[in-house]
């Protein structure tokens, strides 16, 4: 559960590189949005869906809240990855601790920075146009990793990543939609910049 959420955060944090090729978030900018996620897993008649809202800021990392069926806040930066329900901390989890949170972060702080080959390492990356935008299809170059359980990665954008889909072995799937986004230069709001700094606390 937690690693496939953790792929997903690296998809939306690399999102802004693969779509400006290979432009990154300037130093100092903020991307807001927000998300629909929909999962279909077998047993299921219909997908689970959240949705909720975005704030991403280089550098200091990502604020990542789902409102619906349930409020939940998760934070990931270079020092971790805490989630808080209710503003109780319900995890924390440091990269001290999880080998593959820092492999994750050191592959989305060179995607960020216009770094392909920290990308590329992981990934087989193949470019397609797309009428209106472009789209990827990121194949994993190690299929036994168990850090890495899918099958392979579609995303598509224009400006920004506007969707991503996650096929994994089993036939599960993740479908994301990515809405409103919004680059801006004001920094994290008050609440925001707690969030972001509580996790290397």
């Amino acid at each position: 559960m937690i690693r496939s959420f953790l792929l997903l955060l690296f998809l939306l944090l690399t999102g802004s590189a693969l779509a400006a090729e290979p432009a990154a978030l300037p130093d100092g900018a903020t991307l807001r949005g927000r998300f629909v996620q929909e999962r279909v897993l077998k047993g299921f008649a219909a997908p689970l869906r959240s949705e909720g809202s975005f704030l991403l800021s280089p550098g200091r990392g990502l604020v990542w809240r789902a409102e619906k069926p349930f409020a939940v806040t998760t934070v990931m930066s270079p020092a971790g990855l805490v989630q808080e329900v209710k503003g109780n901390e319900t995890m924390r989890l440091p990269t001290s601790r999880l080998p593959f949170l820092s492999r994750l972060y050191a592959m989305l702080g060179g995607a960020l920075t216009g770094d392909w080959r920290a990308l590329e390492g992981a990934f087989t990356v193949a470019r397609e146009d797309a009428g209106k935008g472009w789209r990827l299809v990121l194949t994993p170059r190690s299929t036994d990793d168990p850090a890495m359980p899918i099958r392979a990665i579609t995303v598509r954008g224009d400006r920004f990543v506007e969707e991503v889909e996650i096929a994994k072995p089993d036939g599960d799937h993740d479908r994301l939609l990515f809405l409103d986004q919004t680059l801006g230069t004001a920094p994290p709001g008050a609440e925001e910049a707690r969030l972001l700094d509580g996790v290397a606390r």
